[in-house]
């Protein structure tokens, strides 16, 4: 169904409604935005022209139950003459609280339960006060974007159903199921889980997992624990796993991969209003006994009202080389109305996949950017980014001009 389909479905719905009490209430978003860069490599000069459209509608009904949400957009190449092309990413319907007991969204959405997201043209329900568990069920046509635009082809399709509990303040938990087909085949089935436990009012427990039923193996694992005995500081220690697990009608899904482990141990301390630090560990595991090992530290400051500057500094040794590397990053408030910000980021690697390269080499990227607020509904953003590296010998020019018009 066509974005066209769409109006006409949602307009019909409202016209089942009571007619409105009072003004209906319709607001927005409208972000125009201008890309460009130049690269020196081939000496070439792209520049798109993107509108952004997000439409809210609410208070269509007596109830104020009823509402229309919309977000989509449209772009403009000037350069390579290839027209508009456009993505509508989601539009429906939503009604709250039926019978007190549903909520229902018509049209294209976005979804998402522990097992697995999508964008879909469908249904998406929320059953809930009917006890300590709610049910959370939605279907319909799988919509796939590629680079031109939408690329979804018959037969393809999404159902998801996922149970949580309710009524538990300190306790989160939820089961879920995701399954995906592919020109009528099955591509995708796992089941998924995530949980949220907190103890003592200073330590968060937390996991999420999927469980791939058709290569019958754990695809993604995350525990992890959050201590922090006073406000101002916390510490992380997290256990990641990936294993990487392809659609069941793609050819990748024959390749052999390997398991990905992490373990992360992170420490984020505010020691007043003018200083913040962060620092953190990790231990990766990429298979085939290839290991890496990365260090992360960093400050955050405020020497002055109105400016902050954030330093941070990377050392990555082990599997596919290494890198050591830091970031400036600068704001300035000049004024309720203007911004300024301005960094850089500067690193020296070594990567042990191309042993036709010698030594070390660097690469460096440079940004200027402000904000200018003209209303409090009317603002406009300007970032210019200038990208160098020592393996290409070459510069890329980047930039943006943001123009947001709320409504």
């Amino acid at each position: 169904m066509g974005s066209k389909g769409y109006f006409l479905l949602l307009l019909y719905m409202g016209l089942l409604l009571p007619l409105p009490c009072g003004a209906v209430d319709i607001h927005g978003r409208s972000s125009t935005q201008v890309l460009w860069f130049i690269n020196d490599f081939n000496n070439h000069r792209q520049v798109d022209i993107a509108q952004y459209i997000m439409l809210n509608v609410t208070k269509i009904d007596k109830e104020e139950k009823f509402s229309i949400y919309g977000y989509g957009r449209g772009v403009q190449d000037l350069n390579n003459g290839e027209g508009t092309s456009g993505r509508l990413y989601y539009l429906y319907g939503e009604y709250r609280d039926l019978f007190d007991k549903a909520d229902i969204r018509i049209g294209r959405q976005f979804v998402n339960i522990s097992a697995g997201s999508a964008i879909i043209d469908g249904i998406h329900t929320n059953l809930k006060n009917i006890g300590p568990v709610g049910f959370t069920t939605f279907g319909g046509r799988d919509v796939v974007f590629g680079v031109d635009g939408e690329i979804s082809h018959e037969g393809n399709y999404v159902v998801g159903l996922s149970a949580y509990l309710l009524e538990f303040r300190k306790t989160q938990l939820d089961v879920s199921w995701f399954r995906k087909w592919d020109s009528g085949d099955v591509a995708q089935d796992i089941v998924g889980g995530s949980f949220n436990q907190y103890l003592f009012n200073n330590i968060r427990l937390y996991a999420n997992a999927r469980y791939d039923l058709i290569a019958e193996v754990f695809n993604e694992v995350l525990t992890g624990v959050k201590y922090f005995p006073t406000a101002n500081l916390i510490f992380t220690g997290e256990w990641y796993q990936s294993y990487p697990t392809f659609d069941a009608t793609d050819i990748f899904s024959v390749f052999a991969v390997n398991r990905y482990q992490e373990w992360v141990f992170r420490g984020d301390c505010t020691i007043n209003d003018y200083v913040g630090l962060h620092a953190g560990y990790t231990r990766q595991s990429f298979g085939d006994g290839e290991d890496g090992n990365l260090v992360e530290a960093g400050v955050l400051l405020h020497p002055i009202e109105n400016l902050s500057l954030d330093l941070s500094y990377d050392w990555q040794h082990g599997y596919g080389g290494r890198v050591d590397g830091f970031i400036i990053d600068a704001s300035y408030d000049a004024s309720k109305e203007v911004q300024f910000g301005a960094g850089m980021a500067y690193d020296v690697y070594k990567r042990d996949f191309y042993p036709s390269s010698t030594g070390n080499e660097t690469a460096q990227r440079y940004w200027i950017g402000g904000k200018y607020k003209f209303a409090k509904n009317m603002s406009a953003y300007l970032r210019i980014d200038d990208l160098e590296t020592d393996a290409r010998n070459s510069s890329d020019v980047q930039g943006r001009f943001i123009f947001n018009y709320d409504f």
